[in-house]
């Protein structure tokens, strides 16, 4: 294998990896702050009990996630510093505006909540969690909004003198139409897999018999949670698709293997097509949705991928610019089916529970220790489809991925950092698990709740809180 083909295979395997944790973060940090909320309003107990339990887990998660996210981000110096030279006066603005805004929010304030238990006065320390999740959607739209530049770049002008794009409009790069549509799609799916975590969890704890109390109230706080995100996502997901179709076409007709230019085009449900990916052999579709989902019209023009194929070579020149259409096909596919099923359990779930009765049935054992998993492969997928269906383009229209890899970086450089991230990332993978299950194993914790500062007095004292 070439540098380029290895280069790519370890920036999918940490991307997709990293972002396994990013959801869950950014989803159960407003679930455990709504939690402390509500323990701070009402005083019960056991909401104490699940803002520390969850709280505990969250904590986990966060910080792997920054682990895995600072060494991600070696790799655009190490293996694409022909990329970083293209296009580093513009990718590398919204990150470092995350780095210096969004992370230091998030983090400063969630270092207070962590050792502000018994120290802060209520408020305050209830100010802090919520300040720090506050930072994780900043985060996310800083991020979201360096890689919508990559599929929709604006705000910038080409020096064809220093052979790099630079930046003329910030402003432009952080509020196109790609980078909006894309965060409020992701963060419904965050909320998805956050609460997925949060009902997975406690749908266990209620099989366990361990504090049947509070585990019925965030098993119910989850299943509600994610079929609200879940709708969502599908008005969100239809506005993506549109803003997806205007920009980036051929990626649309890769994603539903449309191989010719045609109105009252069909959403596909099933197509097998050529081993050359010229056409297709045979389908199983719904007439005029594609064209509906793509246009809001069910009589629309959707165009093909060998209609684009041409059209490409004489904007951009010779080449091959279909991507890998099985892969944007069936990953399309599995996020939709993955969502799906998730939402179908957290439904089933919920109904069984609405006459104040717990979820039963051989089914509800297996689903709930699948479903913290479920959202993430819905996710990982839709992030695979959202990159790999870009190709051959790094930059859409501007730079392509072959011409973004390190001229001087060798196969075999790439080949043995590859296998040290894998190796590192497997061996936090066992930690991770580690941590989380023996958490989950002791559960929630007994927990005492009294101020002796402010006895007949204020609540804005410090809490002294033992367990």
């Amino acid at each position: 294998m070439q540098a380029l083909d290895l280069a790519r295979w370890q920036f999918a395997i940490t991307t997709v990896y990293h972002f396994l944790f990013v959801p869950i973060t950014i989803g159960m940090a407003f679930l455990v702050a709504g939690l402390q909320t509500a323990w701070y309003r009402s005083g019960n107990l056991k909401y104490l009990r699940a803002t520390k339990f969850f709280g505990r887990l969250f904590l986990i998660n966060f910080a792997m996630g920054v682990v895995t996210g600072i060494v991600q981000e070696f790799q655009f110096g190490m293996n694409w510093s022909s990329y970083s030279r293209f296009v580093g006066d513009i990718f590398g603005a919204p990150l470092a505006i995350e780095g210096l805004l969004a992370f230091f929010l998030e983090s400063t304030f969630l270092g207070l909540w962590i050792f502000g238990w018994d120290r802060l006065p209520k408020k305050l320390h209830l100010a802090s969690i919520w300040l720090a999740a506050s930072g994780t959607i900043f985060s996310a739209y800083f991020i979201l909004a360096a890689n919508s530049w990559m599929q929709h770049p604006v705000g910038y002008v080409l020096n064809q003198a220093k052979g790099r794009a630079e930046l003329t409009n910030i402003f432009a790069v952080l509020t196109q139409k790609t980078a909006l549509v894309t965060f409020f799609h992701t963060i419904p799916a965050a909320a998805f897999s956050g609460a997925a975590f949060i009902a997975g969890v406690s749908g266990w704890l209620i099989i366990k018999k361990k504090d049947i109390e509070m585990s019925r109230g965030t098993l119910k706080l989850g299943l509600v949670t994610m079929l609200i995100s879940f709708t969502f996502l599908g008005i969100t997901g239809d506005l993506t698709s549109r803003v997806m179709t205007q920009q980036q076409p051929m990626k649309m007709a890769a994603a539903e293997a449309l191989y010719d230019t045609t109105s009252s085009a069909p959403f596909s449900l099933l197509t097998i097509g050529t081993l050359d990916g010229s056409k297709a052999v045979f389908q199983i579709d719904i007439p005029s949705v594609l064209s509906f989902l793509s246009t809001g019209d069910f009589k629309g023009v959707v165009e093909g991928v060998n209609d684009l194929q041409a059209r490409y070579e004489k904007q951009y020149g010779p080449g091959n610019y279909k991507p890998n259409i099985p892969l944007a096909y069936w990953s399309f596919r599995l996020m939709i089916g993955f969502g799906f099923l998730g939402a179908l359990f957290a439904f089933l779930a919920l109904w069984q529970m609405r006459k104040g009765g717990l979820p039963r049935g051989k089914w509800f054992a297996p689903a709930m220790i699948s479903l913290p998993f479920i959202p993430l492969l819905s996710i990982s997928f839709g992030w695979i489809f959202t990159e790999t269906a870009r190709q051959p383009w790094a930059v859409f229209g501007l730079i392509k991925t072959a011409d973004g890899v390190s001229a001087a970086v060798s196969a075999g450089s790439v080949l043995f950092t590859m296998i040290v991230f894998t190796l590192l990332y497997g061996l936090l993978a066992v930690i991770e698990v580690g941590l989380i299950l023996r958490t989950i194993q002791i559960g929630p914790r007994v927990e005492v709740d009294y101020d002796i500062t402010s006895i007949g007095g204020s609540d804005e004292r410090p809490l002294v809180m033992s367990y």
